[in-house]
């Protein structure tokens, strides 16, 4: 294959997302920026995040209260110090986000719930106040389309669409002496089916989202490939807490939509959740109910599901006016009536499914990685915000507040960044697992989905852990001898490749933690341990279970 050297920058962020190009729109008045989409720019988690953003704007609540239902929420493995940061950070951050022109919902006089905000502030689990922020019920949509439309405007941003970024490129690899940095990354470019390489001054910003697509029910789209967390991990750095997968309880059951997202902001508004002879079940488990933290309310929904021998349980808010549903729930009232479900007016059948990376690569309080040059933010990143289970809407809040820190950490680094292009090596096509048959591709993607949610789900055991180990293994060997022929890659054998990674380093996170914490619950330690640290995982050394250096 021929090899191209295209592109030269000062700042390769790649992901198209919330964090990514609030990034490059926070840095591009000091720089020239590159923005990586691996689709076109809209295909990403953002677009499809529904309920909003989690801020302190009413006069009764507090950034203190913010702060611990995020540390209740997260079991005792959040960084206190991270989350008070981050906290502390929202507003200036949303308030960026509006002054870029994105309307969040204000107070209409027609529904209730008001409050001392400007902003209809709505509730979801594990909030002890009214502080999400939304544009009805498609919020990431509404950022993503501003933050687009801002970036394909500025002249310093060069995006580049259908490219997908397959592995990073150090300073030692190129022959250079001094401390081992990021300098570069290997790019496929899927409409010109060609291998490009791109080098970068000062910086490259791993933006890529998380890693739900490694099991077979998720809510995400197949862009979810951990590409960022695998990309990462061959380049040398530590990654925590990847056994934290977080299951979202309410995902829409019904076989033309199975990936489609209930938000838990109808729960906010008074949604219940019913069994299918029509009782209640969630005060049986939590005294908060509807409104307990995500893991809580997914643990239930799986235990009723098991315990009755059926296929879903059933959310329902047609008790409450059908103006609040319809102005509130637009994209979901619409997306069920194609279904022929009225939500206004029925209960509509759930079920769990995987959501969200609570663990990544691990970074400090300006997303720098252990890789000089590196950074990561929004879900590929572990701050220590997240803990051992999400708080609802802390996600894109997240994004945000690193997107900031990351860019006052960069342009505080422009000036000594040394602007000499030095060449990079030609890309070696054995490192991609390629396929000549497409069709075994898909095929070991499916078996590796299915052996991830049968073995590391929602309830797991070490022997469950075990197996998925071996069979990871055997899937390894398999895939590596059938690609030993092929030299060619595509999109999926990129993904494919990361995500057999990921899926190995969750399953060696799994079998560090011998207890049940927040989303990890193992029945053959069904207690909590005193005093929980973070699973952190280093490349090249046995993984143990220590604290956070």
């Amino acid at each position: 294959m021929q090899q191209f050297t295209e592109y030269v920058t000062d700042v390769l962020i790649i992901g198209s997302g919330a964090a990514g190009l609030s990034l490059a729109l926070r840095i591009a008045e000091y720089c020239k920026v590159i923005v990586l989409s691996k689709h076109s720019l809209n295909k990403c988690s953002t677009w499809y995040a529904q309920g909003g953003i989690a801020a302190v704007f009413e006069d009764t609540d507090s950034i203190n209260s913010h702060v611990e239902d995020t540390l209740n929420a997260g079991a005792g493995l959040c960084d206190r110090e991270v989350v008070e940061y981050i906290t502390s950070n929202a507003r200036h951050c949303i308030e960026w986000l509006v002054q870029q022109g994105v309307l969040f919902d204000v107070y209409d006089l027609d529904l209730p719930n008001k409050i001392n905000s400007n902003y209809h502030l709505t509730r979801e689990g594990g909030h002890s106040h009214r502080r999400i922020l939304h544009v009805a019920d498609a919020t990431g949509k509404a950022i993503e389309t501003i933050l687009i439309k801002k970036a394909m405007l500025n002249p310093n941003i060069h995006i580049i669409e259908h490219s997908h970024a397959i592995d990073l490129i150090t300073s030692n690899t190129i022959g250079l002496s001094s401390n081992c940095r990021v300098v570069g990354a290997y790019i496929w470019n899927r409409s010109l089916d060609r291998v490009e390489r791109c080098y970068a001054f000062t910086a490259i910003v791993l933006a890529t989202g998380g890693a739900s697509t490694v099991y077979q029910y998720t809510t995400n789209p197949d862009i979810s490939s951990g590409d960022g967390i695998a990309m990462a991990w061959r380049a040398g750095c530590r990654v925590a807490n990847l056994e934290f997968n977080q299951f979202h309880p309410t995902s829409l059951y019904h076989p033309q939509a199975r990936n489609f997202l209930l938000t838990e902001a109808l729960r906010g508004e008074g949604a219940y959740l019913y069994r299918p002879d029509g009782s209640r079940f969630m005060p049986d488990f939590d005294l908060r109910a509807e409104l307990a933290p995500r893991d809580i309310v997914t643990r239930a929904i799986d235990h009723e599901i098991r315990r009755l021998g059926v296929e879903c349980m059933y959310l329902d808010i047609s008790y409450r006016p059908k103006k609040l549903i319809r102005n509130h729930f637009p994209t979901i009232y619409k997306k069920l009536q194609a279904l022929n479900m009225d939500l206004t007016s029925q209960p509509i059948p759930i079920v769990p499914a995987a959501h969200y990376t609570c663990g990544g690569v691990i970074v400090d309080k300006n997303g720098r990685t252990d890789l000089d040059g590196l950074y990561a933010i929004g879900e590929v990143s572990y701050t220590g915000l997240h803990g051992a289970n999400r708080l609802a809407s802390n996600s894109l809040l997240e994004c945000f507040v690193y997107s900031w820190a990351a860019s006052v950490d960069i342009i505080r680094n422009l000036p000594t960044s040394i602007k000499q292009v030095h060449q990079l090596p030609p890309w070696n096509d054995n490192k991609v697992i390629s396929y000549h048959d497409h069709r075994i591709l898909l095929n070991n993607w499916k078996e590796l989905q299915r052996l991830m949610w049968n073995d590391v789900g929602i309830i797991r055991t070490t022997k469950q852990l075990e197996r998925a180990l071996r069979n990871l293994q055997l899937l390894t060997t398999k895939s590596i001898c059938a690609s030993k022929s092929n030299v060619s890659i595509s999109d999926c054998s990129i993904k494919f490749r990361n995500l057999l990674l990921v899926a190995k380093l969750i399953v060696q996170s799994a079998l560090q933690r011998q207890e049940s914490r927040g989303l990890h619950y193992i029945l053959d330690y069904p207690t909590m341990l005193p005093n929980p640290q973070p699973t952190i995982l280093q490349p090249g050394v046995k993984s143990s279970l220590r604290s956070k250096e």
